[in-house]
């Protein structure tokens, strides 16, 4: 994949992730709200430093946390149809940073730092272009998010490997029973531990061969491939949907770092 190909698709599936999670963040006014289930007022009691507390009682009074969040919905756009700049991204990574405190560090777990590392490798790739040098930017940019996600792939079935209820097959019969069509009917296939191991070891396999992914274009549009199908499932059976943009949004900078033209 070319750079501009890599780098214009990173903008583009990114920017729907974002719009996505802002969208949501939106709709939870009411839950955020001094009277909802997730006040501010509650939350400010973990900031210890007294000016840092006030400075955020600002920033995250209702009337600005929507204006900001509104604002984010109108830099996401310009990067859609504009592409990105120095100033849109780091708005867009403050922004995210400022809703990470928030929520005492993540809203959704995994795919609020997924998006974290996106707006840091393009923040990178703009700081190096007001530097003259936009194409080694974005080569570093893409290089960071990609080490990065497969890195986030490599450590997860590192992790599952070292378990023996992963081993086993027994963790993923318990992920699967508490999953939203759970539990597993008593004929289903992985309700039997010969084949719950056997997907088991192939999710584990499958992850911690996932650096296998920069070895060529080929190889990378399979493992690319197979983790969006992946992520699917995780959506269809958990309900995490912003996992599956957030992870998909970084594939463009792996197919670009394994294709020839960024090596």
């Amino acid at each position: 994949m070319p750079l501009s190909a890599a780098t214009r698709s990173l903008e583009l599936l990114f920017g729907l992730s974002f719009l996505l999670q802002t969208l949501e963040h939106l709709r939870m006014d009411r839950a955020m709200a001094p009277g909802g289930l997730w006040p501010w007022h509650l939350q400010r009691r973990d900031v210890p430093n007294r000016y840092v507390r006030a400075l955020l009682d600002q920033v995250f009074a209702p009337q600005v946390l929507r204006a900001q969040l509104l604002l984010r919905v109108v830099a996401v756009v310009v990067l859609v149809v504009q592409g990105s700049s120095l100033v849109l991204v780091l708005f867009l990574f403050i922004s995210q940073v400022l809703m990470l405190l928030r929520w005492r560090g993540a809203f959704n777990g995994g795919s609020d730092f997924m998006t974290l590392i996106v707006l840091t490798g393009m923040l990178i790739a703009q700081c190096m272009a007001q530097a003259g040098d936009p194409e080694l930017g974005w080569r570093a940019g893409l290089w960071y998010i990609s080490l990065q996600t497969v890195t986030s792939y490599f450590m997860s079935g590192w992790v599952k490997l070292l378990q023996p209820q992963w081993r086993s097959g027994e963790a993923l019969r318990v992920f699967l029973n508490g999953a939203i069509y759970g539990p597993l009917p008593g004929r289903h296939l992985l309700s039997r531990p010969v084949l719950a191991r056997a997907a088991a070891w192939a999710f584990i396999v499958w992850e911690c061969c996932f650096p296998l992914a920069f070895v060529g274009p080929q190889t990378a549009v399979f493992f690319c491939a197979s983790a969006a199908v992946f992520h699917f499932l995780v959506f269809w059976f958990f309900g995490l949907n912003r996992f599956f943009w957030a992870w998909v949004a970084t594939f463009p900078a792996i197919l670009g770092c394994a294709s020839q033209g960024l090596l």
